[in-house]
């Protein structure tokens, strides 16, 4: 399936996907909370309907990805869409992609290590602090582990030269 990229004309959509994905429209990164709708997407459909989504925004030569979502796990999307935002950030002369993700997502760190990404830091307590600003982050997370911390992963990209 063709990907798409955010406008105007599905940025409620994207909206509405992240609420219901994430448990509002806002998500935190880094004790900071931001609105994914309000920055860049790349997204894919099934049927009309979207089926995986890409979130982030940049920062000078930074790129951080904020929310990853694919509702058809194995079938290779968020690769798919994580080559795209590479590709997008390569394009705009972005030399690191950043993320965090959290301690009990043993299968995003897998997948991004695949990528290529390294982890960089614990925030040991981050997701503790985050919950007083966003309290629907669950304390349980999967396999019945507690999330506590985010974990960062960056991806060093080589300037373009072109």
């Amino acid at each position: 399936m063709p990907l798409e990229t955010m406008s105007d004309h599905n940025r409620e959509e994207v909206a509405a996907f992240i609420e219901r994905h994430w448990g509002s429209r806002t998500i935190m990164s880094s004790g900071k909370a931001y609105l994914p709708h309000q920055e860049y997407a790349i997204l894919e459909r099934d049927q009309a309907q979207i089926a995986s989504l890409v979130t982030f925004r940049i920062d000078g030569l930074e790129l951080e990805v904020l929310t990853l979502n694919s509702l058809h796990e194995g079938r290779g999307s968020g690769t798919k869409l994580m080559l795209a935002v590479l590709d997008e950030a390569r394009r705009r002369a972005v030399t690191k992609v950043w993320l965090t993700t959290t301690n009990d997502n043993l299968e995003a760190i897998r997948f991004y290590q695949r990528l290529g990404f390294r982890m960089t830091q614990v925030r040991v307590g981050a997701v503790d602090q985050a919950r007083k600003i966003k309290p629907q982050i669950p304390l349980i997370g999967r396999e019945g582990i507690g999330i506590h911390d985010e974990i960062v992963m960056e991806l060093a990209l080589e300037p373009f030269i072109g």
